[in-house]
C-alpha cells in the first residue's frame, strides 16, 4: 500500500495536467474528487475517469480532504487554494506528485531539468535528443505537454523535465539529480508578484545533486553560487572556464565533466543558429555530460534535433525583405534575443504584457529597428517604451487590428534586406487561443501578402 491509499484528494483543475494527476490517483488506491470552474471540462471526463466525484465551482475543500493536487496555473491566492492552506490541507502540484510517486519505486527514474525564462522548450528538446542518442530510455515531459506523472507511469527512465515558475512553486521537494537555469528577466509578475519571488521559484531546480546555470545572467550567476547542490557548473557562450561548458574556436566545448577540454561540437552544427540556441544547446549537453553520456552521443542528438513551430522560424523571402515567425518570443527577454539575431529589423509586438517592462529591451535594440508594428492591449505601453528610449523610429500602433492588417503595416515599413519579424515580447490570450494561433495567423497572413513559396 502507497502513501495515498485510502487518502482523500482534491484534484483542482480538470485540464491535461489535472486528468493525469486523477488517473494517478485512481492508479495509486486514492478517493478523489475532482473541481474546476468549468462544467464542460468535468463533463469530458466523466465517461473517462469512473470513480472519480466531478464537483464544479468549489471555493472550499470538501470535509475529510486530506491533500490538494493544483493545476500549475491556479494562483496560491485563489479562494480554494486559500481555503485549504487556511484549514491546513497541503497544497501541492502534478510535479510534486509525480516525485513523491516516484520515490516509493524500487529504482525510481532521474529526473533532469530545465527552468528559466525562455529557452526550456528548445534546451529539453535538446536534451532529450542528446539521451536517446546514447540509446537512453528518456522522454521529454512537463511543461512541454506531457505530464510527469504520465512519463513515471509508463516507467521511463530518465526524465527530461521542463519546469515552469507556477509548477516549481507547487513542487516543494523536488530534488532532480542535476537541474539548470538558463536565464532570468522580468514575466508572471503578475502570478509571483515580485521579481524576487520569481527568481526564488526558479531557483528551486538548483536544489538537486548539479547545478547549472547561465552564468552569463548575473542573477543567475548568483543564485548558482548560492545553492546547496553539490556540484556547480556554468554555461557561457565566451571561453569556459575549469567546471565550464562554453564556445571556444568555433566548438562547444565541456570543460566541466571530463579529466580535459572535451570538444562537443561545431557551434555552425547547432539549431536553431544564434546565441539563444547556442546557449541552449550548451545547457542541455551539461545536464546531458552529468548524467554520463559521451561527447559522441551530445554531438549526434544536437545534429538530429530540430526547432519546434513558431521558434524563429522563416516564413518567406520576398523583394528581399524576410518574414520570420518567432511567435513563441512571449516576453521581453525573448523578443530581445529574437530581434538580435537581425542587423535591421520591422518588429511586430504586442499582446499582455503580464506586468514586464520592454524598456530594457528597446533600449537595447532601437538601434537595429527599422519600425514597428504595435498590436494587442498593451501597445500603448510598448509605443510608449519606444517613444521614449527610439524616438525615431516609425512606429504604427493599430487599434482592433487583425494580424493581416499587421503584416501590411510592416511591409509598408521594410525595405530589401530587412526582416519583418514577430517577436511580440508579451502573451497571446487577447487576440489569440495561444502563440501557436498567434504564429499561424502571421504566418498565413505573410503567404497571403507575398504569395506562397510554390506560387
Amino acid at each position: 500500500m502507497g502513501f495515498l491509499a485510502g487518502r482523500h484528494v482534491l484534484v483542482a483543475g480538470a485540464g491535461v495536467t489535472g486528468r493525469s494527476a486523477a488517473e494517478a490517483l485512481l492508479a495509486a488506491e486514492a478517493v478523489v474528487t475532482v473541481t474546476d470552474g468549468s462544467a464542460d471540462r468535468l463533463a469530458a471526463l466523466e465517461q473517462l475517469l469512473p470513480g472519480v466525484t466531478l464537483v464544479p465551482g468549489l471555493a472550499t475543500p470538501p470535509p475529510g480532504t486530506d491533500l490538494v493536487v493544483t493545476s500549475p496555473g491556479w494562483r496560491p491566492s485563489s479562494p480554494l487554494l486559500a481555503a485549504a492552506t487556511s484549514a491546513g490541507i497541503e497544497v501541492i502540484g502534478e510535479v510534486e506528485l509525480a516525485w513523491r510517486m516516484g520515490l516509493e519505486l524500487a529504482d525510481p527514474p532521474t529526473w533532469l531539468a530545465v527552468t528559466g525564462t525562455n529557452g526550456k522548450t528548445t534546451t529539453v528538446g535538446m536534451l532529450e535528443s542528446i539521451l536517446r542518442a546514447a540509446g537512453i530510455d528518456a522522454v521529454a515531459c512537463g511543461n512541454v505537454g506531457l505530464p510527469v506523472v504520465d512519463a513515471l507511469l509508463a516507467g521511463r527512465r530518465v526524465l527530461a523535465v521542463e519546469l515552469s515558475s507556477f509548477q516549481l512553486h507547487w513542487s516543494p521537494s523536488v530534488r532532480p539529480f542535476a537541474g539548470v537555469l538558463l536565464n532570468l528577466a522580468e514575466d508572471h509578475l503578475d502570478w509571483h508578484g515580485t521579481f524576487e519571488a520569481y527568481a526564488a521559484a526558479k531557483a528551486g531546480v538548483l536544489t538537486g545533486d548539479v547545478a547549472v546555470g547561465g552564468v552569463d545572467d548575473p542573477v543567475v550567476a548568483a543564485l548558482l553560487a548560492e545553492s546547496p547542490a553539490k556540484a556547480h557548473v556554468g554555461f557561457t557562450l565566451a571561453s569556459p572556464e575549469e567546471g565550464q561548458l562554453g564556445v571556444h574556436d568555433g566548438q562547444l566545448v565541456d570543460r566541466a565533466f571530463g579529466a580535459a577540454d572535451t570538444v562537443l561540437l561545431p557551434v555552425a552544427d547547432v539549431q536553431p543558429a544564434g546565441p539563444p540556441g547556442i546557449a541552449d544547446a550548451l545547457a542541455a549537453a551539461a545536464l546531458a555530460r552529468a548524467h554520463g553520456v559521451p561527447a559522441e552521443a551530445v554531438a549526434r542528438g544536437l545534429r538530429a534535433f530540430r526547432p519546434g513551430a513558431h521558434r524563429a522560424v522563416p516564413v518567406a523571402t520576398a523583394d528581399g525583405i524576410t518574414y520570420v515567425n518567432d511567435s513563441k518570443a512571449t516576453n521581453p527577454h525573448a523578443a530581445a534575443a529574437s530581434l538580435r539575431s537581425h542587423d535591421s529589423v520591422v518588429w511586430v509586438a504586442g499582446g499582455l504584457l503580464k506586468g514586464a517592462s520592454v524598456d530594457d529591451l528597446v533600449r537595447a535594440e532601437a538601434h537595429r529597428l527599422r519600425g514597428a508594428v504595435v498590436i494587442g492591449a498593451d501597445r500603448e505601453v510598448i509605443a510608449a517604451a519606444l517613444a521614449r528610449h527610439a524616438p525615431t523610429v516609425p512606429v504604427t500602433v493599430l487599434d482592433d487590428a487583425t494580424m493581416p492588417d499587421a503584416v501590411r503595416a510592416a511591409r509598408s515599413l521594410a525595405r530589401p534586406g530587412d526582416a519583418v519579424v514577430l517577436a511580440p515580447a508579451a502573451a497571446s490570450l487577447d487576440m489569440f487561443t495561444d502563440y501557436a494561433h498567434r504564429g499561424q495567423a502571421f504566418t498565413e497572413a505573410v503567404l497571403e501578402l507575398v504569395g506562397r513559396p510554390d506560387e
